[in-house]
């Protein structure tokens, strides 16, 4: 039987010396070994072809090779830092059983030093105690009945006396040292639950729970199931003026708060200069952190302002939220002002062409938008009225602020005004400005004013003071910033918008802006409904 070649190969190879080798055989009768010639050009194709499967098979033991040298080298960093989670269990161990073995001698030593102490004493009055003994054994031999007696007053004396009879008999430890035995099967048990912990999953915020009130947000969060492998949270926020998801170049960077323990936490004392805040939260076990939450925006919109300081007057230095009372200012001024007009005609001319040809100062607005007004021009308040007004107006909302007088200023003044308020005119003086007024010159006042009209107060002036302003409701009241007491309330009815007013002399002040309504203001508001110990005379005046 002849059997082509094709069989007689790998069936890898059998396909590409079929054809050559297939019509090079050689057949032999039926019964008899059947022989194959292959040709030199057939072999060099099969040893061409084992060659290359070779090449092959060794280029993935090389892979199998590298595969199997990370395998070692990433199992090797985890054993070494397995190897330190270990180190430090058997430190915490070590550091413990010191401790143990510590306290254990010091208690062996305390009890051995009392049973000493004891056992002195215990000899001292044994050996006292058989030396009295021997004495009044003695005494039994004595004839004379005088000497008997003196020895039997003498025995009773010592035995009066005797520390023996003094003596407690209890030790005062006990050998029983088994109160400070251990038992570590539950410390055992625990040890032997050990696993590799699994990468927590993201928390979940819920914005039902998430508070902001009073300058602060409470941030609540849960996980969307059980973890008791979880060590601590990771908190980070940011300030923004764009509602929804977080954007990715937003000009903020993201603040973290690290190690929370609970599923709360609360930033208080926040000044909130932008409208929202981004928050997102992620969860960490000993080993990783977990992903983030889904971000959540909370709004934290409040008044901010500085002082236009374009419109203070000129003894006045002004600088963001502090102003301060400059008594050198408007002379130095004035003073320049008058050399440049004595320089002569054609300068007064010169310059008059320059104010008439120039644009006029625009009036003061809600937002510093407007250009800086000229030093001396018509908008900036003069003479007596040593004003500066807020840069941003009022037109409608509740908002709240609070000021504070430096302990040596002499007067001041915290209001509002409408923008229309005169260059001359003085907070509380006139019909378009309300404000308390506090001095400290020559006699002390505590007065609230509007319209040329005054109200003492009979309360003390605090550190701080509170502005609560309620457009829409036509109400300004005062508190005590600390204490949120009211001190003063106007009830009117605002038919402008309002800027915040501040008047000093001889001392300074400072603002704090960016502040929500604290909640005990809105409290009060609602209580009080506007009823004050204010006169008629200043309350329900409508402009």
């Amino acid at each position: 039987m002849v059997t082509p070649i094709k069989w007689l190969l790998p069936p890898a190879l059998s396909q590409e010396v079929e054809g050559p080798l297939a019509m090079e055989h050689m057949r032999v009768g039926v019964g008899r070994r059947a022989l194959e010639y292959i040709p030199e050009e057939a072999l060099q194709r099969i040893i061409s072809t084992l060659a290359n499967k070779n090449d092959e098979i060794q280029n993935f033991i090389d892979t199998l090779n590298q595969t199997l040298k990370g395998v070692q080298e990433n199992s090797s960093n985890i054993l070494s830092e397995l190897d330190e989670e270990f180190d430090s269990l058997y430190s915490i161990l070590d550091e413990v059983k010191e401790s143990m073995v510590t306290t254990i001698k010091q208690e062996q030593a305390r009890k051995s030093q009392e049973l000493q102490s004891q056992l002195s004493q215990c000899n001292n009055a044994l050996e006292n105690s058989e030396e009295l003994l021997e004495f009044a054994t003695r005494s039994l031999d004595l004839k004379e009945p005088e000497e008997f007696s003196k020895a039997a007053r003498q025995i009773k004396d010592r035995v009066t006396m005797a520390s023996a009879f003094r003596l407690s008999l209890k030790p005062k430890v006990s050998d029983n040292m088994t109160h400070l035995m251990v038992d570590f099967s539950q410390e055992r048990q625990m040890l032997q639950t050990l696993k590799f912990l699994p990468v927590p999953k993201a928390p979940e915020i819920d914005p039902v729970e998430c508070l902001v009130a009073d300058n602060s947000v409470t941030v609540a969060w849960r996980m969307p199931e059980e973890d008791k492998k979880i060590d601590h949270f990771i908190l980070e926020h940011r300030k923004t003026n764009f509602d929804g998801l977080p954007r990715v170049k937003d000009e903020r960077c993201w603040e973290i708060i690290d190690n929370i323990k609970g599923t709360e936490y609360t930033l208080s004392g926040l000044k909130f200069d932008s409208k929202y805040m981004n928050f997102r939260v992620r969860a960490c076990n000993k080993a990783v952190a977990g992903e983030y939450s889904d971000p959540v925006t909370l709004e934290t919109k409040a008044l901010n302002f500085n002082l236009d300081n374009s419109s203070s007057h000129l003894n006045l230095r002004v600088e963001d939220t502090c102003v301060e009372w400059d008594p050198t200012g408007g002379k130095g001024q004035e003073s320049k002002m008058k050399g440049k007009e004595n320089k002569g005609s054609v300068h007064v001319t010169s310059l008059k062409k320059h104010t008439r040809s120039g644009t006029p100062s625009p009036k003061r607005t809600s937002i510093g938008s407007r250009p800086p007004a000229v030093r001396g021009s018509r908008d900036r308040f003069t003479g007596e009225s040593y004003t500066v007004l807020g840069d941003t107006a009022i037109e409608s909302g509740q908002h709240y602020w609070e000021v504070k007088a430096q302990k040596d200023c002499k007067s001041y003044s915290v209001g509002v005004a409408y923008k229309t308020l005169g260059k001359f005119d003085q907070l509380g003086k006139t019909n378009t400005s309300w404000c308390i007024h506090v001095n400290n010159w020559l006699q002390n006042t505590f007065a609230a004013k509007h319209n040329n009209k005054v109200k003492a107060l009979d309360v003390t002036v605090p550190e701080r003071i509170g502005v609560f302003c309620d457009f829409d409701g036509g109400q300004l009241s005062f508190y005590d910033a600390s204490s949120k007491q009211l001190l003063y309330s106007f009830k009117t009815k605002f038919t402008q918008p309002v800027l915040p007013g501040f008047m000093v002399w001889c001392g300074g002040l400072s603002l704090n802006t960016g502040m929500q309504v604290p909640s005990a203001v809105r409290t009060l508001q609602k209580s009080e409904n506007g009823m004050t110990g204010s006169a008629s005379s200043l309350n329900n005046v409508t402009q």
